[in-house]
């Protein structure tokens, strides 16, 4: 009984730490949320990835493809503004970035008490974060629910 309560708090603590080490990495992503839709073609061109824009009747879809080999796929809206930004693969991409302004509020929301501990899940008024996964799995979605433009249904954005 004892040895697996060890094993489970030390998944639980090694999941913590992956999804900390991977937000404060210094990786590049790139343009953060709620910043200006045009930066998003500088930091592709500072990554050498592969980037593929598809437009969608409410919003532009613009997906990277970065060296680490994770995708991250950044929603800017009508206004040319990101409102989410959403990314999956072998890394986390670099959060502080990725996030812009909203980081705080992320560390500050993931630090709190939550259930699950290979999910994050952060609800507020201003910002909704969902990620999670393990070792080469990452993923997760971040957005701005007052900036979603009208007829988009967040379930889609992945």
């Amino acid at each position: 009984m004892h040895t697996a309560r060890s094993a489970i708090n030390v998944k639980k603590c090694v999941v913590s730490s992956a999804l900390l080490i991977a937000a404060l990495s210094p990786c590049i992503a790139a343009a953060a949320l709620g910043e200006p839709e045009t930066s998003v073609q500088t930091d592709a061109a500072g990554l050498r990835g592969s980037i593929k824009v598809t437009p969608h009747a409410n919003y532009r879809l613009h997906e990277i493809q970065l060296p680490s080999g994770t995708t991250v796929r950044e929603f800017a809206g009508p206004d040319g503004k990101v409102f989410a930004v959403a990314w999956n693969g072998p890394t986390v991409p670099n959060l502080r970035q990725t996030l812009g302004s909203y980081f705080d509020n992320y560390v500050a929301a993931a630090k709190a008490p939550h259930s699950g501990h290979k999910h994050l899940q952060i609800h507020e008024s201003n910002l909704v974060v969902q990620a999670g996964g393990h070792m080469r799995a990452f993923s997760g979605l971040a957005y701005l629910p007052q900036a979603v433009p009208g007829g988009v249904n967040v379930g889609d954005l992945r």
